[in-house]
């Protein structure tokens, strides 16, 4: 070999050495694709002279199905070196990635909406403890209270849903994002919920969509806002569970009975919207008509009786058995199921009279008692120069809706009769 030849060629490993040590970590080279395995790319550094290799992973930071989608031999792509395969600079290749460099750029898009106050969209990818995964183009988490305006108790929902996130905190040297959606949630409410309070008065009827169920009552969405319906205004029959008349995402009509925009509670009923109970109340139980109903309640001078929803006749105790009695308590309770009989309807005060001895039979030799006899008539109580019945305090705070007469039934008339004599 010639002189000359002997130093092209230790020139030529020279210039190799220097190439070698011209490549740092963290730089961003272009590759040319020389050949395709099944995992990975072998470059060549351009400028360089020296190889490197492109693992599957650092090639997209979407998943790759078929490599040769990405690229081709011949193709020259933008990559960073993130570090060296082997101490051997002859023969030293290089660690590269496409993924990571299209991942510098993203981070500096994020940081700089970061700072303008820009939201980014991004879809779920993945829920894990504590929060959801999802993709920004990097790697972004979102923390469980950070989701929506309230508690959610199970996150799998979201998975696979394109959010809108504020970004909340970001440093890139650490790969860390922190997003919220609860943010993006409470401005578009608060929007909301401005407009709402200005257009929205008591009385008004709208319709919305069952949001949450809870054990005092559901809240309806109207648009961005949250009205309450009480469990009391959900139905005109009796509802112990709100979750067991209506679901969540239930369409329903309501009517609104109170807004409070300094307290952001607006009140709403459904079974206002409803045909009331009282409506055709002497078609559906006219007088002498038997009816089924339920004990809803009882005093000490009857028992209140639901024949239909939100409509209840008292039962006064004269009317409850032949037999006497002490008090209803002795032979009914409340829940319990009564036939009873339609004695008056007055729909206008909203009062029916009913009867449960009237579908009984009369106990044999259980006859009608004789009027009674002058002077078996009580003496009147003249203190106080009270010339009328005493009245309890309990029958005069009723607020049955039915009058003192209805309550004591012939008491008062035997008094006057008393004091006509």
């Amino acid at each position: 070999m010639s002189e000359n030849n002997v130093n092209e060629n230790a020139q030529t490993m020279a210039d190799a050495l220097n190439s070698v040590d011209q490549v740092k970590v963290g730089d961003t080279v272009k590759g040319e694709v020389l050949a395709i395995e099944d995992k990975q790319l072998i470059v060549g550094i351009q400028g360089t002279g020296v190889e490197g290799v492109v693992p599957l992973k650092e090639l997209s930071s979407q998943p790759v199905e078929d490599i040769h989608e990405e690229a081709q031999v011949g193709d020259v792509i933008d990559l960073v070196v993130i570090s060296t395969i082997g101490k051997d600079k002859e023969n030293g290749q290089f660690l590269l990635s496409k993924r990571r460099l299209e991942a510098q750029k993203i981070w500096k898009d994020i940081q700089a909406d970061f700072e303008a106050g820009k939201t980014i969209t991004a879809p779920v990818t993945s829920v894990v403890k504590g929060g959801l995964v999802v993709n920004a183009g990097v790697r972004g988490f979102v923390p469980a209270s950070m989701v929506d305006d309230h508690f959610v108790e199970d996150l799998s929902a979201y998975k696979g849903q394109e959010l809108e996130f504020k970004i909340i905190e970001i440093e890139p040297s650490e790969n860390r994002l922190i997003l919220s959606h609860r943010a993006i949630v409470e401005a578009s409410k608060a929007e909301a919920r401005e407009q709402i309070f200005a257009t929205l008065h008591e009385g008004d009827v709208v319709e919305g969509k069952v949001a949450r169920l809870t054990n005092f009552g559901a809240f309806v969405d109207l648009g961005g806002v949250d009205g309450l319906v009480h469990v009391s205004e959900i139905s005109f029959d009796r509802v112990d569970k709100p979750s067991d008349v209506l679901s969540v995402g239930e369409d329903v009509k309501v009517k609104v009975l109170g807004v409070d925009p300094e307290k952001n509670r607006i009140s709403l009923s459904i079974k206002a919207t409803l045909p009331q109970p009282w409506d055709d109340i002497e078609d559906r139980a006219p007088v002498g008509a038997t009816l089924t109903g339920t004990v809803r309640r009882l005093t000490t001078f009857g028992a209140f009786v639901e024949v239909f929803p939100g409509v209840e006749g008292l039962v006064h105790i004269s009317q409850i058995s032949h037999e006497h009695i002490a008090t209803p308590n002795d032979v009914l309770k409340e829940g319990e199921e009564v036939n009873v009989k339609v004695l008056s309807v007055d729909p206008e005060q909203r009062r029916l009279a009913l009867s449960i001895k009237a579908l009984k039979e009369r106990p044999a030799g259980d006859e009608p008692s004789e009027p009674r006899k002058e002077n078996a008539r009580p003496r009147r109580n003249n203190n106080n120069n009270n010339n009328h019945t005493s009245i309890p305090a309990e029958y005069q705070q009723d607020d049955s809706g039915f009058s003192l007469g209805d309550i004591l039934g012939d008491a008062l008339k035997d008094a006057a009769k008393d004091d006509n004599e």
